[in-house]
């Protein structure tokens, strides 16, 4: 029986968190093989790209005296300080050039809000900035989100949060996605998955033609 409801969502594959990138992941571009042999086993696939305004709020140049990776406190709650990155139309926010995914149907651009930062494809960190994915899923009939990308302990995990959230099964493909693992954060998004009921595979285990 195949699967007509799932959806690959790849977070973030952009060159901004590959090495080399205003914000690298260590070994990010290693996830984009791995991405593409996977992609080819969807029938829906959706695509994130983070996308911020020049002089974002969750960068640390736009904050006097404050170095990457600070905690600051904004209207919304505790807010990681990044370097610059994914800038509107440059290099940085491009997606990878080996990624391979042209049956890609929508890519979800997120953090364009100039003082709101945004990790989640589904809701800004605001928790109440929708980007609309959620409505678009449920209006194909796609209820089953597999999620790979950058970076698992940051984007891959809020996605897949709020994915269970927003009523969705949600499983991250483990080998697919890189961590930046800041201050054990990585180990703190896995346990925040599982007792979400977010699945946790390899990307052997997700089978050929399964979801066409």
């Amino acid at each position: 029986m195949m699967n007509q409801d799932a959806v690959l969502i790849v977070v973030d594959a952009q060159n901004g968190f590959m090495p080399g990138g205003g914000l690298p992941v260590a070994r990010g571009d290693e996830v984009v093989p791995v991405i593409n042999r996977i992609g080819k086993l969807f029938g829906n696939v959706v695509l994130t790209q983070d996308w911020h305004p020049a002089g974002h709020a969750s960068f640390a140049s736009s904050h006097k005296g404050k170095a990457p990776y600070e905690v600051i406190a904004m209207p919304y709650g505790p807010q990681v300080l990044w370097p610059d990155h994914c800038v509107q139309g440059t290099h940085d926010a491009a997606l990878h050039k080996d990624l391979h995914l042209p049956h890609a149907q929508l890519i979800i651009r997120k953090g364009f809000h100039p003082q709101v930062d945004s990790y989640s494809a589904f809701m800004e960190a605001d928790r109440s900035t929708t980007t609309g994915l959620a409505a678009y899923l449920q209006a194909r009939g796609l209820r089953k989100a597999y999620i790979c990308g950058l970076a698992t302990d940051f984007c891959v995990a809020w996605t897949a949060l709020d994915a269970r959230t927003a009523g969705f099964e949600a499983v991250v493909i483990e080998d697919a996605c890189r961590a930046i693992d800041l201050n054990g954060s990585l180990a703190a998004a896995w346990q925040q998955m599982q007792a979400a009921g977010v699945l946790r595979v390899q990307s052997d285990h997700v089978q050929p033609g399964q979801f066409h």
